[in-house]
């Protein structure tokens, strides 16, 4: 496990440069925090480092985001907090061949019909920053990490 601080909006958008930089072919991050710690913040950073351009959206009332990425493929943001069911998963249409990075916030929510981690991302609200937890969760995330925190 990675632990860091992230004590503004400036250091999210660091550390949103420096995981696109290092982004494996394809990968899937869960995104953990209560209300308010940063997942919306640190996807939207993510992304962007990517490539997209434009508005991105916070996925909460929409549940799923696509973005195509400059370098092909496509990203999706999703935010589970109002499903009640993994099984409503099947509604949104997910075709997982295009997708090169899912970012799940509340993925708990979608246990058992979604791919599993290659990284998770804990986040919450520590002073008037951002404690930030990177616990790889496969040899994917476990490669990404280590390219991430070599100095």
């Amino acid at each position: 496990m990675h632990d860091l601080f992230l004590s503004d909006a400036d250091a999210t958008a660091s550390l949103g440069a420096r995981l696109a930089q290092h982004l494996p072919a394809q990968a899937v991050v869960e995104l953990h925090g209560d209300l308010g710690a940063g997942k919306s913040t640190l996807a939207r950073a993510l992304l962007r480092a990517l490539g997209v351009t434009g508005t991105i959206r916070s996925p909460t009332y929409t549940l799923v985001e696509q973005y195509p990425l400059p370098a092909g493929g496509m990203a999706l943001h999703l935010d589970l907090y109002r499903i009640g069911d993994p099984g409503e998963l099947e509604y949104l249409g997910l075709d997982a061949g295009e997708i090169r990075l899912w970012l799940v916030e509340w993925p708990e929510r979608g246990r058992g019909g979604l791919p599993l981690p290659d990284l998770k991302i804990e986040l919450e609200i520590e002073s008037a920053g951002r404690r930030c937890r990177l616990q790889p969760a496969s040899p994917i995330g476990e490669a990404w990490i280590a390219q991430l925190t070599r100095k």
